[in-house]
């Protein structure tokens, strides 16, 4: 695995789960390594993305009709993305409004 793809995916997941989470609240990252495959989980108790918005966060510069005055640029899931798709991964997201988000991403052990 690219040690710099990681970092970005890892970076920009976990500061989003912080972001949009209240303050001193649990973000927990969870690490599955079976059948060749790792599996990442970054979950948090945050704001939770709007069923409606879930199928564009991937687009550039798109965020979430929720976020408020909450400072970002609509690009850290567009290069997340990017980075699982260069190691031959998926990307998953679970996301209930007011409840929470989960992102799953799978990534290829080589």
């Amino acid at each position: 695995m690219d040690e710099d793809l990681l970092n970005c995916i890892f970076t920009n997941l976990i500061s989003n789960a912080i972001k949009y989470s209240p303050q001193n609240s649990i973000i927990w990252f969870d690490l599955i390594c079976k059948d060749r495959l790792a599996t990442f989980q970054v979950r948090d108790h945050g704001m939770g993305i709007p069923l409606k918005d879930q199928t564009s966060l991937f687009q550039t510069f798109y965020r979430a009709s929720n976020v408020g005055v909450i400072q970002g640029t609509g690009l850290g899931l567009t290069i997340v993305k990017k980075c699982v798709e260069l190691h031959g991964g998926h990307i998953q997201l679970e996301s209930k409004q007011d409840v929470g988000t989960t992102v799953i991403v799978t990534l290829p052990l080589q």
